[in-house]
């Protein structure tokens, strides 16, 4: 008899085998440094992904500016770039970031793009005894939450029209696949899109996706084989010297490109966004 997957389980144990640059409850202060290193670099690549066609963005634009004087929760804000991108829609943004190190970014794009219509709150959602808004976004901020069940009860408690959840969704054949599989006896690598929508499925919703084409964001860089070794290393949260060291070298020797004085990493990931109407999910449940 085949084994029924648990995918809300599988969420919390992916989240908890992270390494410490992803967890938060693991994170030492020099993973806040590298956050805060990292943080302005990630605002520019979104807005250069912007630069593109998105249809992610093109939708969720569309639907909050379709309701006036909108509200809208940016859950896990980041360094803004939705923040600001929603503040041109809406009549208000509460932008929830718990870093330190993001918030501090967050605040000075803000001012940079001379915005005034949204409000940045310090906490880790969910938040308690939250006001009520028109929709919620939370863009690939949900990785760090072991209770993927909660942090959507929270979404769906919250918002009167529409809930955006934007998810990493990679290739199941791919490298991150293959050194999870090997790692971990299955091909998620990381809290992502597939786990999320099944696990969702199992909370008996039925939300709507909209999948982006692979190949839309940037590949991942490094400057050369020991970075990118401790990069994978980092995703799987191993101790140096691991057992599993000679199988995530060959895997990267054999599939990461030189290209521009740099090594590149294989396309092999999209986003899927996940929304659902409160009012429709309410209904189902």
């Amino acid at each position: 008899m085949e084994k029924v997957t648990d995918w809300i389980t599988l969420w919390k144990e992916l989240v908890e085998k992270q390494g410490p640059f992803w967890n938060r409850k693991k994170r030492s202060e020099e993973n806040k440094h590298k956050w805060k290193d990292r943080s302005q670099g990630f605002y520019d690549r979104v807005k250069k992904r912007w630069e593109k066609p998105d249809p992610h963005r093109d939708f969720i634009v569309s639907m909050v500016s379709s309701v006036r004087d909108a509200t809208v929760i940016d859950i896990g804000a980041g360094t803004g770039a939705w923040a600001v991108l929603l503040s041109r829609s809406v009549k208000k943004v509460t932008a929830i970031e718990p870093s330190t190190e993001m918030r501090q970014i967050l605040k000075e794009n803000i001012n940079n793009e001379g915005v005034d219509n949204v409000e940045v709150i310090e906490k880790l959602w969910p938040v308690p005894d939250m006001e009520t808004h028109d929709f919620s976004l939370a863009s690939h901020s949900v990785y760090g939450c072991e209770d993927l069940r909660d942090f959507i009860n929270a979404m769906t408690e919250t918002t009167r029209n529409t809930c955006f959840m934007l998810l990493r969704a990679p290739d199941h054949n791919g490298l991150m696949a293959m050194a999870a599989r090997r790692i971990w006896g299955q091909p998620n690598d990381s809290p992502n899109f597939q786990v999320a929508y099944n696990a969702m499925l199992q909370m008996g919703m039925f939300p709507n996706v909209i999948m982006e084409e692979k190949g839309m964001w940037p590949r991942w860089t490094n400057k050369d084989f020991e970075e990118a070794f401790e990069r994978i290393r980092e995703r799987f949260g191993l101790e140096i010297d691991s057992e599993h060291d000679p199988f995530l070298k060959a895997l990267l020797k054999e599939n990461l490109e030189e290209k521009d004085d740099k090594l590149q990493w294989p396309s092999e990931l999209r986003t899927g966004l996940v929304y659902w109407d409160t009012k429709i999910i309410q209904d189902q449940l």
